[in-house]
């Protein structure tokens, strides 16, 4: 089951999109951020999947620069339902949100975006207004979107070292959805 579930890491993993790293460095990375922070396995494999549909939209490599929003975030959340609980695809489904709701509540994050974020954050909706703010306040697993948010930001280094995806197998493993 793992095999199937990750084989989009197999065949896209090494492609790019608009960030320096490519999608499975990226998803390391992000993992590693949250296993070095003390999250737990959830957050962990929440990490590791956040841009699942980056792999599996099938609209290839930087649609944003095409003028194209993927909403990566849902169609990976919505892939991922059958093999991982809430705990997992929630955050992930809300990690966009995430950065528009950072972008409207704190000082100097927009400032701080990668030029491929910021680009994708227009195609997404820009910034929360006051009634998007409220809304996304009131969503279960936010604060844990907003931390996967940090561990996505922060995962975009060329010379990055990560533990490589075998790593993360008994994590996943845990996880599944029986």
């Amino acid at each position: 089951m793992l095999h199937k579930l990750l084989q989009p890491y197999q065949q896209y993993g090494n492609l790019h999109y608009g960030e320096g790293v490519t999608e499975l460095a990226h998803a390391l990375q992000a993992a590693h951020l949250a296993q070095e922070a003390g999250e737990n396995e959830s957050m962990i494999a929440a990490a590791l999947l956040h841009d699942y549909g980056h792999l599996i939209h099938g609209l290839g490599e930087n649609v944003a620069e095409w003028g194209v929003n993927a909403n990566h975030e849902m169609v990976g959340a919505n892939a991922l339902e059958k093999w991982f609980p809430t705990c997992v695809t929630e955050p992930i489904r809300w990690h966009v949100e995430a950065k528009r709701y950072l972008c409207s509540t704190e000082m100097g994050y927009f400032d701080n975006l990668s030029p491929a974020s910021v680009l994708s954050l227009q195609l997404q909706g820009g910034a929360m207004n006051p009634e998007e703010l409220e809304e996304f306040s009131t969503l279960p697993f936010t604060k844990e979107a907003i931390r996967l948010r940090r561990y996505d930001d922060q995962s975009k280094s060329p010379s990055a070292n990560p533990p490589d995806l075998l790593t993360y197998y008994p994590v996943l493993k845990s996880l599944l959805v029986k």
